[in-house]
């Protein structure tokens, strides 16, 4: 079944993207199972940046690139030494191309991602995009052995601790999942920028060459939000009054230097 698209072209019309909760009857509470993923630019394709960067390589080229980053960051960050999968988060994290595709329990922070990261001159050129998907329906398609480490944890999410502990590497993750399921993990925080972002990530598993193709023919919940280019800085001001912005989403001097450049921009 195709993604459903929804257009956007008024600021009302992102309510029913902030405000979608259900109620949970195991808890009693309105819990949200949705994640989402901002993108500048609708007609961008999702890809993680190993792929962008290594192309039909990534798969030969992985494992080269997470031990000499294990190599070199040993002096700053000895932790990751044992483990391929927490060189990838922290990798993925400072900037290294890596499988892991970021998503957040935030709208308003999918929402900040996708009217940010474009040259301000160029702001108004494309529609942008934010993508939700069910958590519980990815976890519906994951093989037995871990939709049982799921029940086994309570959990809706995969930690790194769940993963070491059953002694799942890289290879069996790829061969246990193929191109029709995948994991999303929640990550340590490392820093206060993770925890800020409401981060998590999905673990691409090298045979899902296609993200869309996988959530078109394995998924019915997805949706993907087109916002028009000329609301956009409406919604900045939005998200600036809801104090989801450069300074909260990389907190320090870096973030507050990001927001005053785009704050005081002159168009």
């Amino acid at each position: 079944m195709p993604v459903q698209k929804v257009y956007i072209d008024n600021i009302d019309g992102l309510w029913p993207i902030i405000k979608n909760c259900r109620f949970d009857e195991k808890i009693g509470r309105t819990r949200s199972r949705f994640l989402y993923r901002g993108i500048s630019n609708a007609d961008f394709s999702m890809t993680t940046s190993l792929r962008r960067n290594c192309k039909d390589q990534s798969a030969r080229l992985e494992h080269s690139i997470l031990r000499n980053f294990e190599k070199y960051v040993a002096i700053s960050e000895p932790y990751i030494s044992d483990s391929e999968w927490k060189a990838m988060v922290v990798g993925q994290h400072h900037g290294l191309p890596t499988r892991l595709m970021d998503w957040t329990y935030s709208p308003l922070i999918a929402m900040h991602f996708a009217t940010s990261g474009v040259p301000l001159e160029n702001y108004e050129e494309n529609d942008f995009a934010i993508w939700e998907i069910d958590i519980v329906e990815i976890n519906s398609l994951l093989p037995i052995a871990y939709s049982n480490i799921i029940k086994k944890h309570s959990a809706f999410l995969f930690t790194l601790e769940m993963l070491e502990q059953e002694n799942i590497s890289l290879e069996k993750y790829d061969a246990d999942m193929g191109e029709n399921s995948l994991i999303v993990i929640e990550p340590p925080t490392i820093d206060q920028r993770i925890m800020n972002q409401f981060a998590y990530f999905a673990v691409i598993p090298q045979k899902m060459v296609h993200i869309e193709t996988f959530l078109e023919l394995c998924t019915t919940h997805t949706k993907k939000y087109i916002i028009s280019k000329k609301i956009k800085w409406e919604v900045r001001e939005m998200l600036d009054k809801l104090n989801a912005n450069e300074r909260i989403v990389y907190p320090g001097v870096d973030g507050l230097c990001m927001w005053l450049s785009r704050h005081y921009y002159v168009t």
